[in-house]
């Protein structure tokens, strides 16, 4: 899944602002400029369109997650020069701190049917035999189902609204 694509699903899953989108960057200690998170954020066919490489990902990720459960103490976390599907997954659902359970939910609510095994399959280290691939299938689904539960679901589940 293109990078920019993921970025973008989380803004507005999430309804970050520029300056949220910097400020989480900054949780994973670097620096980034408004004219940066904007051109990450543009169409494809936009001609201020930017490429979001993996490691700008895996740090806005790595920033989600200490934004969102605190900072672990001790060294942070180096982000990966490459990222699979598999990592960002692990990476949303460390941010979100989403059980497997969670997940499966989660994903069965858009139509997308796991079972624990197939979901740990997921999680599990490359070399592993039970390791298997996130399709991107799989991340666009877990991305739009984020968004129905954290957006759409947060006004209709609201009693104020």
């Amino acid at each position: 899944m293109i990078n920019n694509d993921v970025l973008r699903r989380v803004r507005y899953t999430f309804d970050y602002s520029d300056t949220q989108m910097m400020e989480l960057f900054a949780h994973a200690d670097c620096e980034v400029s408004r004219e940066h998170v904007c051109s990450w954020l543009k169409q494809e066919d936009d001609p201020g369109y930017e490429e979001m490489m993996d490691r700008l990902l895996a740090t806005f990720l790595n920033g989600l997650i200490n934004a969102l459960r605190g900072r672990r103490a001790g060294d942070q976390p180096v982000p990966e020069d490459r990222l699979s599907n598999n990592m960002i997954l692990m990476k949303l659902r460390i941010a979100l701190d989403l059980q497997s359970e969670d997940v499966l939910s989660l994903l069965d609510s858009v139509g997308l049917t796991f079972s624990k095994h197939e979901l740990s399959a997921l999680f599990r280290k490359p070399g592993h035999k039970h390791y298997r691939v996130c399709e991107d299938q799989v991340l666009r689904n877990f991305l739009k189902a984020l968004q129905l539960h954290f957006r759409e679901g947060a006004s209709s589940d609201s009693p104020e609204h």
